[in-house]
C-alpha cells in the first residue's frame, strides 16, 4: 500500500521506466535521488526545529538551518557516489574533498539563488536536489496555499518559479494549478494565462501534445518563447506530476526543435 507521497514518486518512477524506454534509465535514476530525498524528508522531520518553520512570509527569508543540513550532506554525496552518472560522481567527490566550508558554500548559494535556479554544473545540481526536501519540509509546515500572489511565474511561499501545471478534476473539466521547483507547494492560477510573462491571447498560446503521453503537454508561449508541461489528472488519475513531467523527454524536444525555452528546468537539469 503506498502512504506517503515520497513513496507515490517512486512507485510511478518504476511504472514509467518499464512503459517506455526512452526515459528508463532517467527513471530509474530518479527512483534512487527520491529515496534519498525521501531518507532528507524523514530526517527533517525528526531533527529539524518545527516552530521555526511557521512564521516567515517567504520560506526563503529564513536561513536555512546549516547545521541540519550539514550532518547529512555528506552521507548524501557519499550515496550519490555509489549510482549515479560520472559527472555526479565527480562533482559528489569534489564536494566530499571540498570539506565543510565547500558545503556551506554550495548549498548556501543553492537557497539563496532558488528563485533563478540555473543547472550551470553538477554541483549546483546536487545542491539543489539535497535542498528540495528541506524546502518542501518547510512548506509542509505551513500546510498548502489556496491562493497564489505575486507574479504569475512565483510561489506564494518561497518565491521560486513553477516545475509543471497540473489540471484536477473540477466540475465537467479541469482546475489548473502550478507546484513549485523547489518545495512543491501547489497554487491555482489561471487556466488560459501564461505562467512566464502573462500573456492571455489563446492565439498566442500554443499546445503540442504526443500520443505518447497524451496526458501530458506543452504549454508554450509565442510572447516569451517560454514553456511549461502541465499533466492532464483528468486523463490519466495515476499521474505524478513531478515525476511525470521528468519522463517526458520527447516534450522537451519538441519545444526545443521550435525555439521554446522552459521555464524551470527539472532537478535533472532537464
Amino acid at each position: 500500500m503506498i502512504r506517503n507521497k515520497w513513496d507515490q514518486r517512486i512507485q510511478r518512477a518504476h511504472d514509467l521506466a518499464a512503459a517506455h524506454d526512452f526515459s528508463a534509465e532517467v527513471m530509474r535514476f530518479y527512483k534512487r535521488i527520491a529515496g534519498l530525498q525521501k531518507s532528507l524528508y524523514s530526517y527533517f522531520e525528526t531533527a529539524g526545529d518545527h516552530s521555526a518553520r511557521k512564521h516567515a512570509a517567504n520560506l526563503r527569508e529564513v536561513s536555512p538551518n546549516l547545521a541540519l543540513l550539514l550532518m547529512k550532506f555528506p552521507e548524501f554525496l557519499s550515496q550519490v557516489e555509489t549510482f549515479a552518472t560520472q559527472p555526479f560522481v565527480e562533482a559528489a567527490r569534489n564536494l566530499k574533498i571540498g570539506g565543510e566550508g565547500r558545503w556551506r558554500e554550495a548549498l548556501g548559494s543553492a537557497w539563496q539563488n532558488a528563485a533563478d535556479f540555473v543547472p550551470d554544473g553538477a554541483e549546483a545540481v546536487l545542491a539543489w536536489i539535497f535542498l528540495q526536501p528541506y524546502g518542501e519540509w518547510l512548506a509542509d509546515g505551513r500546510g498548502r496555499v489556496t491562493s497564489g500572489g505575486g507574479t504569475p511565474a512565483i510561489c506564494p511561499l518561497c518565491s521560486s518559479k513553477p516545475m509543471v501545471g497540473v489540471l484536477r478534476p473540477e466540475g465537467d473539466g479541469g482546475k489548473r494549478s502550478l507546484i513549485c521547483s523547489l518545495c512543491s507547494t501547489e497554487w491555482p492560477f489561471g487556466r488560459l494565462l501564461c505562467p512566464a510573462c502573462g500573456e492571455e491571447n489563446v492565439e498566442k498560446l500554443a499546445v503540442y501534445t504526443t500520443s505518447q503521453f497524451p496526458h501530458v503537454r506543452v504549454e508554450a508561449c509565442d510572447t516569451c518563447r517560454r514553456y511549461i508541461k502541465t499533466v492532464d489528472l483528468t486523463k490519466n488519475g495515476h499521474a505524478v506530476p513531478l515525476v511525470d513531467e521528468l519522463a517526458t523527454i520527447p516534450l522537451n524536444l519538441w519545444a526545443k526543435e521550435h525555439e521554446y525555452t522552459k521555464l524551470q528546468s527539472n532537478l535533472l537539469g532537464l
